[in-house]
């Protein structure tokens, strides 16, 4: 079980490396890996029970601590993100396929990886799986809805149907995986431990479908790519700004601006790949590889900027003595 436990941590650690590395593999040999395309939404489903054996009693109990905190979070996710999807793809070249795609990637909650990055940040961690958790709960209402929303131009947009979709691959998963958690704590706790190497499994098989699929088609989308990349760095800024005009402390501001600039881009291409043509999942597949490039990048900025202030401040107190 420790080889098991070493293994997965290192996956976890490594998450990035492995994304790009699959990416590129599918994109140079889809034929590879066309084969996990009918399994992308179970995969998810694999994903969403893990998050459910790993949500605790604190995990919810914050939410509760400092619910001003989680709002802000919450409510910048499903407001301004979706709000700056339909903006960017109004405005650049892409096709109809690719604009509801980046829609909904916009429209989707928080990712779990944003939970690892702003504790790499050092940033307010128990914040920020609070506000994972309650997006990826709200989801099953607000996805469906902003989608209706701001993608109903391009293609029909069925709220119901996507609601539906949204409980089978994320709250059935994770309230499964909370009742397994209630009633198996003491086995639960032991794989937990294994859970990393699993979910960076599972993300990087929907990253290598989507992208093998979809080949030729990512290979003509540079305007969808300048889009995500917008998109995230957009997510970031205003997540930061906003935790500054709320006068959160900094730990607080990482949290909320890394939250904000990820999304769940794997419930993006799922419900792509079920619910719309094959090329809108491709919004999702890039999100996955960029978010992983920029992701570890923010992280470090944060890191690096925390450990400034911190040196500043023990000189200003040796200076004061």
């Amino acid at each position: 079980m420790k080889t098991l436990e070493k293994v997965s941590q290192f996956a976890g650690s490594t998450f990035a490396v492995w994304v790009l590395l699959f990416a590129a593999l599918s994109f140079y040999l889809p034929g590879g890996f066309t084969w996990i395309a009918p399994y992308i939404v179970p995969l998810l489903g694999i994903i969403m029970f893990g998050m459910g054996l790993t949500l605790s009693k604190q995990d919810f109990q914050e939410v509760f601590k400092r619910p001003k905190d989680v709002a802000i979070g919450v409510g910048v996710q499903f407001t301004l993100m979706p709000l700056l999807a339909f903006l960017l793809v109004t405005i650049l070249p892409v096709s109809t396929e690719v604009a509801v795609g980046v829609i909904l990637v916009g429209c989707c909650p928080g990712g779990t990886s944003s939970n690892v990055m702003t504790y790499l940040s050092k940033g307010d961690t128990a914040l920020s799986v609070s506000i994972t958790a309650v997006s990826t709960l709200l989801a099953p209402l607000f996805t469906p809805l902003l989608v209706w929303v701001f993608a109903s131009q391009w293609l029909p947009v069925s709220a119901g149907d996507l609601f539906a979709s949204i409980v089978k691959v994320v709250l059935i998963p994770i309230l499964l995986g909370l009742i397994v958690q209630a009633i198996f704590k003491n086995k639960v706790q032991a794989t937990v431990k294994a859970l990393p190497l699993v979910s960076v499994i599972s993300i990087v098989a929907i990253v290598a479908a989507v992208v093998s699929v979809n080949q030729s088609q990512i290979a003509e989308t540079g305007a969808a790519i300048f889009a995500i990349v917008v998109h995230n760095l957009l997510g970031y800024l205003a997540g930061y700004c906003l935790g500054k005009l709320f006068n959160m402390e900094p730990a607080k501001q990482r949290a909320i601006s890394i939250e904000v600039g990820m999304q769940n881009s794997g419930l993006g291409a799922s419900l792509a790949a079920v619910h719309f043509n094959p090329l809108a999942a491709v919004p999702s597949a890039i999100f996955s590889v960029w978010h992983n490039i920029s992701g570890p990048i923010i992280a470090t900025i944060f890191r690096k900027q925390k450990d400034a202030d911190t040196k500043d401040t023990n000189q200003n107190h040796i200076k004061s003595a």
